[in-house]
Order: structure tokens, then sequence, then C-alpha cells
């Protein structure tokens, strides 16, 4: 395939990891959240680069999926949230970026530790597990790892809670107890509620319930609906019209004080069911030769190669995917700063020994061993701005 590529003008060309997006850690991205709202609250030694106006009173409203360049596109479906889009970044009308990879585990603990992944060690969907030798889930936290060893860092609710801020998470009940929530969203008080609706009620209350609180709220069903259906879907349309009603619920019942942000951990793009755009590890053995583990998800992939492999591996991705992905050894996304400025010798080798980041609208799937992932339209984990840009939209009273 190398050979091709060099006699044909026409194939495309492997894209250089240097022109990836590089998430605005200390800046602007989603770990430096939490951070500038305490610290704008008064507490100290948290400080990032990230500035926002000091409200007594913060609530974050977090919806899972929710892009910023997908929340533009839909004007009619979310009213309400584009009524706000001037406001976003402390009205600057711009957006944060997630930090990499784009995927849940890895936003939810930037947000609730204020680390970027390097640090707090969740560095995709899946990783290995360098004790094991294991792929471990870090959503689902499958096989089971003891949750302090592997995030051991207080979160952010924790050191505001311990410095006079109260602290409230406002969930559904079954993320109380889940190893995720206990490294990264722990601290303070936990009210588990089902209904949506009461959610936005219950958080608002827990909002006023002092002088200076701190309320965190979730809402996870934008995302799920775009994986089954895809963005372009009246499913997912659907959704964001609830989501819309939603955030507007809570920003009309904000007590005295207050600031209400309404973001997400990541954004998404749809993928074709073609084989042009689905690369399938599982039936390719250019893909598979020397791969030992294939961690990440569809859009971001950890390469964990057999020993002596990974430089073949990464030449070989970068040939198969010329176009569709941006290759990198983890020497070259450790210095790019991909994972953020600071890699924790814990963390190192979670990271895989070749990291591939799909631009475009394609992905690696790997239709035997993840056979319910590859069937997913919506996806999500690479450092496209579609990906990677999140809102950060206020409300003030």
């Amino acid at each position: 395939m190398a050979q091709a590529a060099t006699e044909n003008p026409q194939e495309p060309l492997p894209l250089d990891p240097r022109t990836a997006p590089v998430p605005r850690y200390g800046l602007a991205s989603l770990s430096d959240l939490l951070p500038a709202i305490v610290t704008a609250q008064g507490l100290e030694g948290l400080e990032t680069g990230l500035r926002l106006e000091p409200a007594d009173r913060a609530c974050v409203f977090l919806v899972d999926g929710l892009g910023w360049d997908v929340l533009r596109a839909h004007p009619e479906e979310a009213p309400f949230l584009t009524s706000l889009l001037h406001t976003s970044l402390g009205g600057t009308g711009s957006a944060l970026t997630a930090g990499f990879p784009s995927t849940t585990a890895t936003s939810l603990a930037s947000v609730g530790t204020g680390l970027p992944p390097g640090v707090h060690g969740l560095p995709g969907y899946t990783a290995l597990d360098p004790d094991t030798g294991r792929l471990m889930n870090q959503l689902r936290w499958q096989p089971w790892t003891d949750p302090h060893a592997w995030q051991p860092y207080p979160t952010v609710f924790q050191l505001a809670d311990a410095g006079g801020i109260t602290a409230s998470q406002v969930s559904a009940p079954h993320f109380e107890q889940t190893p995720l929530t206990r490294v990264a969203l722990s601290g303070g008080t936990f009210l588990g509620v089902l209904s949506a609706e009461e959610r936005m009620d219950r958080a608002a209350e827990r909002l006023a319930a002092a002088d200076r609180t701190l309320v965190y709220t979730y809402y996870a069903e934008l995302d799920g609906h775009g994986h089954r259906y895809g963005i372009d879907s009246d499913a997912w349309r659907g959704q964001l019209m609830y989501v819309d009603r939603l955030a507007q619920r809570l920003a009309e019942q904000l007590p005295p004080r207050s600031v209400l942000y309404v973001t997400a951990d990541h954004g998404m793009v749809d993928v074709p069911l073609t084989a042009q755009a689905r690369f399938d590890v599982d039936d390719d053995w250019e893909l598979s030769a020397g791969v030992a583990e294939l961690g990440g998800e569809g859009r971001m992939r950890h390469l964990y190669a057999v020993p002596g492999a990974a430089r073949d591996v990464a030449s070989v991705w970068r040939e198969v995917l010329a176009g569709h992905a941006w290759v990198a050894t983890r020497e070259e996304a450790v210095e790019l700063g991909w994972f953020g400025p600071r890699i924790d010798d814990r963390v190192h080798a979670r990271i895989g020994d070749v990291v591939a980041a799909m631009s475009g609208h394609s992905a690696v799937v790997a239709t035997e061993r993840e056979p319910k992932e590859s069937a997913l339209i919506g996806m999500h984990g690479s450092a496209t701005p579609a990906e990677q840009l999140v809102p950060l939209l206020e409300v003030r009273t």
C-alpha cells in the first residue's frame, strides 16, 4: 500500500500529527472549568488561565454529547440555548475544548478533578492497565480496578466542600455508586433523581441551600440517541428540543446571586455505514498486524503493540489511514500535548504505543470484538472541532 501511495499522486498522503488540533489546556478546556468557578468563589490554590465572573452560587448543567458545532446548526430545535450562544466562554461567544480524547469518561474526569487526562489518568474509552496487561473500560469500569489507585487526586467538589462551598451532584440514581462518580464527581451531597425535570428542580433547590454553593447536574440521553440514530435524525433532534426545555426550566428557577453554565463533555459526528468510511481491524490484516491490544474507540484508537513492533504499526496505520487520521507514536502524542502539558508516570503506559485520531467522518471499527460499538452511527473521541468544541453558555441572576 505504501508503494501505491508513492506511485499514484492521487492517493492521499498521511496526515502530519503536528497538524491535529490540540485542546486549550490551562486556558479554555473542560479541566479548567470547575477550578475557574471555585476560584471566582474565593477558593485558593486552583487558579488556571480561565477567568470567570464571580457568583456566590454556581450550577454546571452538563449535557452529554452537546457539541458546539451541532448546537449552532440547530437553532429551531434549541431556541433557548441558541439565544445564549453569545454568552459562551465568558461572553466571548466562543467554545471550550473538551480535551483529548473527546469521550465521556475522560471528559467527566477532567471536569470533576480539574486536571487534564495525562494527570487524572483516564485517557480514553478503553485503555491498557499496565499492571494486568488487560484493557480497562473506564466508563463501565470493567474489569474491576481499585478506583482510587487508578485516579488518586481529590475532586474539585471535595476541595470546594472542604473550603466552605456547599457542593452537590444531582444526577440519575444509578450513577451514585459507580467508580467513575467516585473518582471524578464525588464530594458533598449526591441526590439521585430519576426524572430529568425533577433533576432541574432539585438542582435549583440545592443552589439556594447555602450562601456559597456548587451544583452539578447531568443529562445523558442526547448522546445515546446520537450514537444509535445519528445527529442527523429526528430522534436526536427531538432530544435536543427536550434538552432546550430542561435548560430553560433550570434557568428560570435560579436563586439570586447565581450563575448557570450549560456545557458538554464532547460533540459528535455521524460515520456513514459504508466500507469506505469504516476501517475494520478484524477484517484487515495490515491494521491488525503487530497490534496486541486495540483500545480507545472508533474515532480514537490506542494501539498497544507486540514488543518491538510499535514503529512498524505506526508506519502501516499511517499508510492505510492516509487522509483519514492523525497517527502518532506515544512519544509524539505526549510531546505534542494531546493529553495535556504533563503526563504522570502511572499514566504513561496507559497511552497506546501508537495513537490514531480520525479526521473527517470515518472510523476504525472492530466488528468481531466490538460488535455493538462498531454498529453505532454517531461517534466521538477524536480531535476535530465537531468533537472537541463544547459550549459554555451562561445565565446569571
